[in-house]
């Protein structure tokens, strides 16, 4: 990590002169909200496609596709990198999905949110326990669902919506990369603080702390570490 130069901070101004900066910064990001509105207002009329009738494997055996919504009729998926047998899987999907512990808002919206990974579901299920994800997991292990959806075993990760309507499904909505970066709020709070992420790769002032892309990222053990099994044993962190 490069460490900050010294006396590397904001100016200091009168509040008059600050109020003036954050005004200007305000008619930015309200433009950037109202075109997120209409990104959003886009993929509402986005066409979509039919998919064949995958079946998946769940905690209690094979389940349909279909059957993975439950009573919703909307279905975000998380599809997590896998290898199988390793003893850490992607450390981006693992600290990612262990920000989802509370998704029961979704019910108002007639939605589900779950994880499928291509790995046997023996492990994934394992895995899961080991880091203290709190999601439901599926496995795409025995079928060709993961490879037609842009996550190929030995691929990378992606999130895909779909909606099913009666015994029919159909995929709306894909995205992989940092098109997932929407759904993390890690990002959108980092990105508040002076010095940012933090990554090399940014538009930052001079003297500004740097470090390589991903180094301040917690990995899988990290995030075992705080949220595993024995989380509750832990003392309360500030």
């Amino acid at each position: 990590m490069t460490e900050k130069t010294a006396g590397a901070l904001p100016p200091v101004v009168d509040r008059q002169a600050w109020q003036a900066a954050i005004d200007e910064l305000r008619t930015r990001e309200k433009a950037a909200t109202r075109e997120l509105d209409a990104i959003a207002a886009q993929r509402r009329r986005l066409p979509m496609v039919e998919l064949p009738d995958y079946t998946l494997i769940g905690p209690d055996g094979p389940v349909r596709l279909a059957d993975v919504f439950g009573e919703r009729s909307q279905l975000i998926v998380y599809n997590h990198m896998w290898s199988d047998g390793a003893e850490w899987q992607c450390g981006g999907c693992t600290g990612l999905t262990s920000q989802y512990v509370r998704l029961g808002f979704l019910d108002n919206y007639d939605a589900r949110f779950v994880i499928v990974t291509n790995g046997p579901i023996e492990e994934a299920l394992a895995y899961k326990a080991k880091v203290g994800n709190r999601m439901d997991w599926y496995s795409s292990s025995e079928s060709d669902f993961g490879a037609d959806v842009g996550a190929a075993p030995g691929g990378g990760f992606a999130v895909n919506v779909f909606l099913r309507d009666g015994d029919k499904v159909y995929r709306t909505w894909h995205t992989d990369g940092r098109g997932t970066e929407q759904l993390s709020h890690t990002f959108a709070l980092i990105d508040l603080l002076p010095w940012g992420r933090q990554e090399e790769w940014q538009d930052s002032p001079e003297g500004w702390p740097m470090s390589p892309t991903y180094s301040n990222w917690l990995d899988s053990p990290d995030v075992a570490r705080l949220y595993g099994p024995d989380e509750d044993a832990r003392p309360a962190r500030s």
